[in-house]
């Protein structure tokens, strides 16, 4: 793709969004975000980013904010409800097919599209499910696409530094069961790749570091980058269900994540990272990720209780 070509960018405001963008202006890319009216784009706009103000549900401006454009990287979510009126119903399912049928009708080159680890074998967990019906809508409309699956992300949502700084982890259920996890800044850097790698349209790609692990198995990586024993505590599963049985008649996301931690103990949610050494020429290690983990977010003392930070 000629760097004079636009690319489009949905969810730039997000964590990972945000990280796709600095990716795509780091190879000299031309970045266009789609941003809600009413979303700060400042930080965007200082990155050299043509803001379009519009939004998913809003087919026409989604056709507006595709004018001219070569590819589409989409890493929006509504399942998490980050904002008022998202949901996996509105974002997540009629979101997601409105941008489909816009670049359809657009004719966009290609269409990336941030999928989530064997979405394919979780019909139980509804924003995995939800993923895999875009997959294939993707499909079903000939819209050239490739479709990124990565697992759960390290450096995103901080839920680790504040036990490690107390020597302990948490598992879910199993200390025991593995799965596989990826930093957030490589799955950033691989959807800013696959907007104009050779290879990859049509394909799901599993994106992941070198090897499931257990978080028996994370908390002795960070026994010995810490240069401390590193302990875990189990929260029980059947507990889990029961604070979900409860919370989750009214949030719908506490019952979605439930389902996931369920799927994560049997042992499918696993990368095979063979296509994604093949396309991108990357595996990260476990103990890169988790040395950059440290380096971030263990480097700088805790916050008091009750501090303010920027």
């Amino acid at each position: 793709m000629d760097s004079g070509q636009q690319i489009l960018v949905v969810g730039g405001t997000g964590n990972l969004g945000g990280l796709v963008v600095r990716e795509l202006r780091a190879r000299n890319k031309r970045v266009r975000a789609l941003v809600r009216e009413g979303t700060d784009a400042r930080g965007l706009e200082e990155l050299g980013v043509e803001v379009v103000r519009g939004n998913m549900l809003d087919r026409p401006s989604l056709l507006h904010a595709m004018e001219g454009v070569a590819a589409v990287a989409t890493t929006a979510i509504g399942y998490s409800r980050r904002k008022k009126g998202d949901s996996l119903e509105t974002v997540d399912d009629l979101g997601n097919r409105n941008l489909v049928d816009a670049a359809a009708m657009a004719g966009v080159g290609r269409f990336v599209f941030t999928s989530i680890l064997t979405c394919d074998k979780a019909p139980d967990v509804p924003h995995f499910h939800k993923k895999k019906l875009i997959e294939d809508y993707l499909e079903a409309r000939k819209v050239p696409f490739v479709a990124l699956r990565p697992g759960a992300f390290v450096g995103g949502f901080d839920f680790w530094s504040r036990g490690l700084r107390k020597g302990t982890l948490t598992a879910i259920g199993s200390a025991q069961a593995r799965w596989t996890y990826i930093g957030i800044d490589d799955v950033a850097r691989f959807i800013a790749l696959a907007v104009d790698a050779a290879g990859v349209e049509g394909k799901p790609i599993d994106l992941g570091w070198d090897r499931p692990m257990s978080t028996l198995d994370i908390a002795d990586v960070f026994s010995r980058l810490l240069s401390r024993t590193i302990r875990v505590r189990t929260i029980p599963m059947g507990l889990i269900r029961g604070v979900s049985g409860l919370v989750g008649l009214f949030r719908p996301f506490v019952r979605d994540a439930t389902a996931m931690l369920e799927y994560f103990l049997t042992g499918d949610y696993v990368a095979d990272t063979s296509l994604q050494k093949e396309l991108f020429g990357s595996v990260p290690s476990v103990e890169e990720t988790l040395r950059a983990y440290v380096d971030r977010h263990l480097a700088a003392p805790a916050p008091r209780e009750g501090s303010r930070t920027a």
